[in-house]
């Protein structure tokens, strides 16, 4: 006898996704003017919501693409985002553009970064980030946090590794509460795995900016970064797309870069 799996209902996915931003039914109807009698009948599935009521529910809910879709397939409709490997020939502008601003910040390091912080490609200014790395890390999908954090990575070359670990554990559990995404919980966790326990970041031992501090030959490169990402995406693969700068936080590391 063949087990039936039952597909998940929208009614409940709406619901979780409403929980994990913390709204009440009362919130989540201010922002969409929606009744609160309506959003209680479509969370407890006594009433099926059009595709474009999942939609905008799912915008006020900050609902990330590639998960807009898993609703309305859930609710028999069809998928309204696009998911193309960055590679698609029609992806070719926008990923140019975006090669193109890489270029831009020479001779400052810079990459481009899927959702879950691995390399689509970078400028040739990462190159001292990446000396004395093993190999195995440097293998493709090459994931920055992982390599940043691990021992055989920049984890000895890094001066205030319980600063930066922090600094990327808070980025990687923000974006797993904000996506829901397994993956990204597995990340934050591999972190705490990483470093021997939850990093704490203590403000007191900051500047104005918390710098990236590597050793590199007898020197030290102190770094800030930024991050950019596509605020008018339409397609799943493009809006977890981040451009990642960093420029000197001294002038001993500008004059390197500079050279």
């Amino acid at each position: 006898m063949t087990a039936v799996v039952e597909s998940p209902q929208v009614g409940p996915m709406l619901r979780s996704w409403r929980e994990r931003r913390r709204f009440s039914q009362q919130e989540l109807s201010n922002r969409s003017t929606v009744s609160t009698r309506h959003l209680s009948r479509v969370e407890t599935g006594r009433a099926h919501p059009t595709p474009e009521m999942i939609l905008h529910l799912a915008e006020n809910l900050e609902v990330p693409l590639r998960e807009r879709n898993h609703l309305l397939l859930a609710a028999g409709y069809a998928p309204r985002y696009t998911d193309r490997s960055l590679e698609d020939g029609s992806l070719a502008v926008v990923m140019d553009g975006l090669r193109r601003l890489l270029d831009a910040h020479l001779p400052f390091p810079a990459l481009l970064l899927d959702d879950h912080w691995d390399v689509v490609d970078a400028n040739a200014a990462i190159a001292p980030f990446l000396e004395g790395c093993a190999p195995a890390l440097l293998e493709p999908p090459l994931n920055v946090v992982r390599l940043c954090l691990h021992p055989d990575g920049l984890a000895r070359r890094i001066g205030n590794l319980d600063q930066w670990a922090a600094h990327l554990y808070h980025r990687a559990l923000g974006r797993a509460e904000r996506t829901h995404d397994p993956r990204h919980h597995a990340l934050a966790a591999e972190v705490v795995q990483l470093v021997g326990g939850v990093p704490r970041l203590d403000p007191a031992t900051a500047g104005p900016v918390l710098t990236l501090e590597l050793h590199h030959d007898d020197r030290v490169l102190r770094m800030f970064s930024t991050s950019a990402q596509l605020q008018t995406a339409t397609d799943a693969a493009l809006e977890g797309l981040a451009l990642e700068t960093f420029l000197p936080a001294d002038e001993a590391t500008r004059e390197f870069f500079a050279a």
